[in-house]
């Protein structure tokens, strides 16, 4: 491939705590749209001319490039980013090649997909701290919410997880500080869903009204015990 000229570096300025996203197949799309949607800059680079192409105008800068070559990343200004991402899950081979051209960059933090178990380790292995596992994470989640009484749920690791779920009606209709619900169930209410869809700190004298969403969080033990159909 082409090396790109310096004319093509995009402004790094402009990417203010900005994320370069290698790799645009769906894991890719999706997590530079939801990035854009939160206000942060990204900068898509993928090889395929169609993907590129298929997200300009989605993302704040979008380039076709070879990140296998570390003068090219430079090219780009990748290493002035605080953050990129691997999102190569389907290829070991370019995933691990352009994994290897970040580190010699020692410069932005890198986070990095893994499709299988096998290439969570070689990654882990070669230093890379952040390893997502997106098949196995929604495979974990839909067996939660499946079996349990839960509308989301996330895995923070460590025995540990979070969930929003609607409270049985006991639980309802009094101050919390009143249920205490960490010391029967060892389990915190962080938030409370209102009915304009937004959230709202949980405190001792928050009551939940019947039917309303809370933010629970604790060990994923007894998330999973509380809430079981």
């Amino acid at each position: 491939m082409v090396r790109l000229n310096f004319s093509l570096k995009p402004q790094v300025n402009a990417y203010n705590g900005g994320v370069v996203i290698i790799g645009l197949g769906r894991f890719g799309r999706a997590m530079g749209e939801e990035l854009m949607e939160s206000g942060v800059d990204v900068l898509g680079v993928d090889t395929d001319e169609a993907m590129v192409q298929s997200m300009n105008g989605k993302l704040t800068h979008v380039v076709r490039a070879d990140a296998s070559d570390v003068e090219t990343l430079r090219q780009l200004g990748i290493d002035e980013f605080p953050n990129a991402v691997v999102a190569i899950g389907n290829d070991l081979a370019a995933s691990i090649l352009v994994t290897s051209a970040l580190l010699k960059l020692d410069g932005p933090d890198i986070w990095a997909k893994a499709s299988t178990e096998q290439q969570g380790e070689i990654l882990t292995q070669m230093g890379i701290k952040h390893v997502f596992h997106p098949e196995k994470d929604m495979g974990v989640r839909a067996a939660h919410l499946l079996t349990r009484r839960l509308s989301d749920y996330f895995d923070l690791g460590h025995g540990f997880a979070m969930a929003t779920t609607v409270l049985p009606e006991e639980l309802t209709g009094v101050p919390l500080s009143q249920l205490a619900i960490r010391s029967r169930l060892g389990l915190t209410i962080i938030g409370v869903r209102e009915e304009d869809g937004t959230w709202t700190s949980a405190v001792a004298d928050t009551v939940v009204r019947r039917g309303q969403t809370v933010l629970v969080a604790g060990s994923a033990q007894k998330l999973d015990a509380a809430f079981r159909k």
